[in-house]
């Protein structure tokens, strides 16, 4: 308890509630804007938040990540252009309301329902993270192996629609990770002669550009007509019968948001899709769909919401990602010296619950700012492309460049932008790269001091029910498909 009121205090700092404030403004903004997502935000100012301290630091990159799933539903409703990929189900209702001139009631909806469903996360949050992180006590080194082989295998599901180049891009990553002397060994590993390389790849300048700098290329190829707001129009509280319609849809939204979140490597993007594939298919209207439907906003809104919030518990409790997002995060909290996992509950818990706190404040934060300010943030939509993405790459080789400055940093960061790039052109997606990289070093050390513990015999894994758990868990998760596919061509008609 005195944990959780230190970690509320923090609010009371003038600096940590302007980083809050700051956040908050900046995820709503990035939010809005078609291209820039939350990750790619977070991505570009990590190197700035290096100067700042652990608990400014982390309630800065959780409120952007808060306010950008709200923010990308603005222009999703006003211009059918879903700022952030999260809002992608929002659009399919939410426009089509605009279309009706139902555009205040829509983006008044998503505000509420997307604030009930982040601060339901978030106490979820609470009372689970410490839990999940208490049973992790009893984890040993072959327990933290199999959940990142488990978090791996999560890349499956996550980015693009291919399994394989999903898993390929994921392999990548891993690869990546085990650039430079192996601190076991002594041995210097894919260097190639580049004295920079023989520290390792720097989780920074790979992040901006798999995120920044790609996005900056694919825009670069793009020849979009601009889009045109239907009617600018600030939000309007939705009423106590519009609350009364969309209950029910909010609640859904919040639940599977929160549980999706929790699922290494899934995200908000899923947890909205599936959120709107259940609220239409336990609403009472189901003939508004299609056509315009506010539960049809509230749903997918209080899920991609309330998957933030989710998505920080296994983050934070057993360091291992639960999205894209917080893969950028955790990297983050590594740059600034902290490692995930069930220590931190002991020995740092204020630290935690001051990120429990900021994420509170800006789920409400962002509630006021959208309902008072959405014809503001729906205009941001309309800077031109070629005033936008200069300023962002500029912004990303200072941010490469900083941290060490390392002309090397922004070679690499511009390497990795090209390879961003071309995994766009081909159907691979740079998310689960990251996750590679980031549970890649993990998985090379837990298994070899696994290796160790079990006298090099890979048999003593099975003398450990969780890690073999886990690892079975792993398998069915990638092979069951298919081998359900084949068992049902061999059954006869």
């Amino acid at each position: 308890m005195d944990a959780f009121l230190g970690g509320m205090a923090t609010l009371g700092d003038p600096f940590i509630l302007l980083m809050v404030v700051a956040g908050t403004l900046l995820g709503i903004v990035v939010g809005a804007l078609p291209g820039i997502s939350g990750s790619t935000t977070i991505a570009l100012l990590l190197p700035f938040t290096i100067g700042l301290s652990p608990i400014a630091a982390l309630a800065f990159m959780g409120s952007v990540y808060c306010a950008a799933n709200f923010g990308g539903s603005i222009t999703a409703i006003m211009v059918n252009a879903p700022g952030d990929p999260s809002a992608s189900a929002t659009a399919i209702e939410g426009y089509k309301l605009a279309q009706k001139g139902q555009a205040g009631v829509a983006l008044g909806m998503s505000a509420v329902s997307s604030a009930i469903g982040g601060i339901v996360s978030v106490v979820v949050l609470i009372f689970a993270a410490p839990l999940l992180a208490r049973a992790a006590y009893s984890f040993g080194p072959p327990e933290y192996f199999a959940l990142a082989i488990f978090g791996l295998s999560m890349c499956a599901a996550i980015g693009g629609e291919s399994r394989v180049k999903n898993l390929i891009a994921a392999a990548i990553g891993v690869l990546l990770a085990t650039v430079g002397i192996d601190l076991t060994s002594g041995i210097d590993r894919f260097s190639f002669g580049i004295t920079e390389l023989s520290d390792g790849i720097d989780f920074v300048p790979v992040l901006i550009g798999l995120f920044a700098v790609s996005e900056m290329l694919e825009q670069a190829t793009l020849r979009g007509v601009p889009a045109t707001i239907i009617a600018y129009t600030s939000a309007k509280l939705p009423s106590w019968a519009d609350f009364r319609k969309c209950n029910r849809s909010i609640w859904i939204g919040s639940g599977i948001g929160t549980f999706i979140g929790a699922l290494p490597a899934l995200g908000a993007t899923t947890a909205a899709l599936v959120g709107y594939a259940e609220t239409r298919r336990w609403s009472k209207h189901k003939h508004e769909f299609g056509h315009g439907s506010l539960e049809g906003v509230a749903g997918p809104e209080a899920a991609n919401n309330a998957a933030v919030g989710g998505s920080m518990v296994p983050t934070l409790a057993l360091g291992v990602p639960g999205s894209a997002t917080t893969a950028i995060i955790l990297a983050g909290l590594m740059v600034q010296g902290v490692r995930p996992g069930p220590h931190l509950f002991t020995e740092q818990p204020t630290l935690l619950y001051a990120v429990f706190a900021s994420m509170l404040a800006a789920n409400l934060l962002y509630l006021v700012m959208g309902m008072g300010m959405a014809k503001i943030f729906a205009r941001i939509s309309l800077i031109p492309p070629t005033l936008l993405w200069p300023g962002v790459f500029v912004l990303s080789v200072i941010g490469a460049y900083g941290p060490n400055q390392a002309i090397g940093d922004v070679v690499v960061m511009l390497a990795a932008g090209v390879v961003g790039f071309l995994f766009r052109r081909h159907g691979f997606s740079p998310a689960p790269l990251i996750m590679g990289l980031v549970l890649g070093r993990m998985v090379e050390e837990t298994l070899k001091q696994s290796m160790i513990i079990f006298d090099q015999s890979v048999a003593g894994f099975a003398g450990r029910p969780i890690a073999l758990g886990l690892l079975l868990v792993t398998a069915i998760g990638l092979f069951g498909p298919a081998l359900l596919r084949l068992v049902r061509r061999g059954v006869p008609a």
